[in-house]
């Protein structure tokens, strides 16, 4: 029996647009954008930067040693500090999460975060030292799953101390954070978003009406795009289908064509994100301090994009003819929602179904990850109570 003590429960999803991280009993939650940029050790202080006032998210910098990497012992700026490098990289289209060292690194990053925020009360803690354990819940898309890659990934993190020193980093600037864990639960991503679905954080079923239902979930992401078919209340294996096609490609291209023909630059993927879902003034960005649309150039890009999302909910339908009902999920799904409705409604009308919570959507592989991981530790823990139990029993036989 695995023992859990003395360690802290994490769920983490590393999308590609950020990662999303939820800690301990639901009492600490992480967002960082999914960029890192290599950089030196003493980065240079701009203007007067009093670190100690500083959220530590806006100042991540740190040397990362952990043999799972290909390039080990670098030091990196992550998140909203990396956004502002020239040098700055994301997860690019066609590559597989769980090979590339930027996931392990966002991962690595997010734990050490968490492990510092807590101080004494979660781990020990000598010298500015601390000695991290956590009980790991994560993911990966279905196609890397069906491929067996959760497998190298989970023994990539099994087995060895991953550390994180934090280098000119507001609050934490001098902290190592040396993370082990004691086990580590790698999901499929569209199994995941079912449990979250028809389950509170008690795996209580909360949606009846949905539990036996035939069910299609279209998770579009920036690298990839998964559906799961949900049949008997699990994922049918042989049926779910994974594309390399998220929407980073078309991000990009929205990118590179504002800053074309406008001659603005935009830092990151994330910043055409919000210019395409803010609430107000969406599709328009500044130029030379006029408020200038860029309507055209989302609507050409995202049009064919959608079309290319929705002949996969076409294809897989035809091949599922008994669904009841698609879920489309993800943050591809947000930037994608009025696009692939307007085609739904001229074309085929099937039932489909979007989050109107912009949080929830996102959100949504995290804490499904939490339900399942924190559900694996309480039983854990009641096992390990009974095991106690039975050999306390045997002692006080023996004497």
């Amino acid at each position: 029996m695995i023992s859990l003590t003395n360690t802290r429960i994490a769920a983490i999803d590393v999308g590609n647009d950020s990662l999303k991280g939820i800690f301990g009993k639901m009492d600490s939650e992480v967002n960082i954008p999914n960029v890192i940029a290599r950089d030196i050790e003493d980065r240079p202080i701009i203007g007067i930067e009093e670190l100690d006032n500083q959220d530590p998210l806006d100042g991540i910098h740190i040397r990362v040693h952990s043999p799972t990497l290909n390039d080990n012992n670098a030091i990196y700026r992550v998140g909203n500090l990396a956004t502002k490098s020239n040098n700055s990289t994301e997860l690019d289209p066609g590559s597989s999460k769980s090979e590339e060292d930027q996931t392990l690194i966002m991962l690595f990053a997010s734990l050490a975060i968490d492990a510092a925020r807590g101080g004494n009360d979660h781990f020990k803690r000598s010298n500015n030292v601390i000695e991290a354990n956590y009980t790991l819940g994560t993911g990966l898309p279905l196609r890397e799953v069906k491929e067996g890659k959760d497998v190298g990934y989970r023994s990539k993190l099994l087995g060895s101390v991953h550390q994180v020193e934090f280098l000119v980093t507001p609050r934490y600037q001098g902290i190592k954070v040396n993370i082990k864990f004691d086990e580590v639960k790698v999901y499929p991503e569209g199994f995941a978003a079912f449990i979250n679905l028809v389950m509170d954080n008690n795996l209580n079923i909360i949606n009846k009406d949905l539990i036996d239902k035939r069910i299609l979930i279209q998770d579009i992401g920036g690298l990839s795009t998964d559906i799961a078919v949900i049949k008997d209340r699990k994922v049918d294996d042989d049926k779910a289908q994974g594309f390399n096609i998220g929407v980073s490609e078309s991000l990009e291209m929205i990118r590179e064509e504002i800053r074309s023909r406008h001659g603005i630059e935009l830092d990151t993927r994330r910043d055409v994100v919000e210019i395409i879902t803010k609430k107000n003034d969406r599709n328009h960005i500044m130029v030379k301090g006029s408020r200038t649309s860029v309507h055209d150039i989302v609507d050409r890009i995202l049009v064919e994009l959608a079309k290319k999302q929705y002949r996969h909910l076409r294809n897989m339908w035809q091949k599922n003819s008994q669904t009841e009902i698609c879920y489309f999920i993800g943050g591809g799904s947000n930037v994608l929602k009025e696009y692939i409705k307007t085609l739904n409604n001229n074309l085929d009308g099937y039932n489909i179904d979007f989050f109107e919570d912009e949080k929830e959507s996102i959100w949504m592989m995290a804490n499904a990850y939490y339900k399942l991981i924190a559900d694996f530790s309480r039983k854990n823990q009641k096992e390990n109570s009974k095991e106690k139990q039975k050999e306390e029993q045997k002692l006080a036989k023996t004497k």
